[in-house]
């Protein structure tokens, strides 16, 4: 959308720093300014009936009235949809935690930004709702699938792992290939998680899935190996499948059967599955790593763990969670964090793998922090396994 359709909201008690702000919305096109001295004369402002809607609101932290986070609740509860830039004096970590509170009521907050405002600044958080990422897009809701209807499917076969491009950042070498499960539903086309891992999972019985995904993925690394693609896979699975008595001796035949080394296969679990002192499940993963399998910590960024305790995982990338790399090169704050996860990364002497990818922003910021590997929508989508070698020589190509 043009930002000269657009209607802005500025609230800031303090008039020169609120006709200021108004100022630099003119000087870039902006033809619809409303102003609002207070908390109370803004929420006004998003009252049902209101027109046009406001669709992005600038608001000082220090509002007279009710105050800038009052405001804000009050935006969450009504369950707003404008997009909101914070401005304030405080600190960047206080600025921060405003964003965090923001997006935790469910607030599209575009960013904060401390004072004086720099209009530069100003227009690089519009942009962030001008050119959302792919990902923020409406989807469709996904059907909801029961137990018996999913166990159907999977004795049909009808599940399959499709495949998204690991790329090394530094070189622009596809260096691997993360498995999703996918359902070729015969009614509902291709269903992805959302509609099938809820059964699974109320009746523990997500091994099913995983043994479906772990026996179909080491079969497509040998599809390709034989097709002059020796690339690596990686397979997520649950922790209570890890954890099965019979899971080492299960894996060996599977890898035996489709002639795979283990150096080929990795298998990813979230940061919360390994949030564990159990010393069962710590040998299971050692023996994996011992015998040349990766392991990776997925989602990193959205459990509880601490340097400590990630030290004594024996993992080998650490796979940073989409929230705080989608949208990092506009959004200082988010950015810090990331910053901060690929330090861990490296003091740890892990790879660092930044999921959610969606634009050349995030790939060329990721770039100069130094990252080790991308995957997201802006490279590729995940994709059957018969579509990858076409991709790939499309890719090589560009680069």
């Amino acid at each position: 959308m043009d930002i000269a359709q657009l209607h802005f909201l500025v609230a800031e008690g303090d008039q020169v720093q609120r006709h200021a702000l108004a100022d630099i919305l003119v000087h870039v096109g902006v033809g619809r300014i409303t102003q609002a001295p207070d908390g109370h004369t803004a929420l006004r402002h998003f009252s049902a009936g209101i027109t046009p809607a406001v669709d992005i609101a600038i608001i000082d932290l220090a509002l007279p009235g009710m105050d800038a986070l009052e405001l804000i609740r009050r935006l969450g509860e009504a369950k707003s949809r404008a997009g909101v830039i914070v401005v304030g004096a405080q600190t960047n970590a206080v600025l921060f935690s405003v964003e965090t509170m923001a997006d935790a009521y469910g607030v599209n907050v575009l960013g904060a930004i401390g004072k004086p405002v720099i209009g530069s600044r100003l227009v690089a958080l519009i942009n962030n709702h001008l050119q959302p990422g792919e990902a923020r897009g409406a989807h469709a809701q996904a059907p909801q699938l029961s137990f018996a209807e999913v166990g159907q499917g999977l004795q049909a076969r009808e599940f399959d792992p499709f495949f998204q491009p690991k790329i090394e950042l530094e070189t622009g070498q596809v260096k691997g290939l993360e498995m999703f499960a996918r359902w070729r539903h015969p009614l509902h086309g291709v269903l992805g998680p959302a509609s099938f891992m809820q059964a699974l999972e109320d009746n523990r019985r997500v091994d099913f899935l995983d043994w479906t995904m772990i026996e179909k993925s080491v079969a497509a690394c040998r599809t390709l190996h034989d097709q002059g693609v020796p690339i690596s896979v990686s397979i997520n699975v649950d922790q209570s499948t890890l954890a099965h008595p019979q899971f080492m001796e299960q894996i060996s035949a599977c890898l035996e059967r489709h002639r795979i080394m283990a150096d080929y296969i990795t298998f990813e679990m979230t940061e919360s599955a390994v949030l564990s002192t159990d010393p069962h499940f710590l040998e299971r993963l050692l023996r994996l790593r011992m015998k040349g399998f990766g392991l990776a910590i997925d989602d990193y960024g959205t459990g509880r763990s601490n340097l400590q305790l990630l030290a004594r995982i024996p993992f080998s990338e650490l796979k940073i969670d989409r929230s705080f790399v989608d949208g990092a090169s506009k959004r200082a704050a988010i950015g810090m964090v990331l910053r901060s996860c690929l330090s861990l990364a490296r003091s740890l002497d892990r790879k660092s793998v930044a999921v959610g990818v969606e634009t050349k922003q995030d790939w060329d910021f990721l770039q100069g922090l130094g990252c080790t590997y991308a995957q997201g929508y802006y490279i590729a989508k995940p994709m059957p396994v018969e579509d990858f070698p076409g991709w790939l020589s499309d890719w090589q190509h560009f680069f």
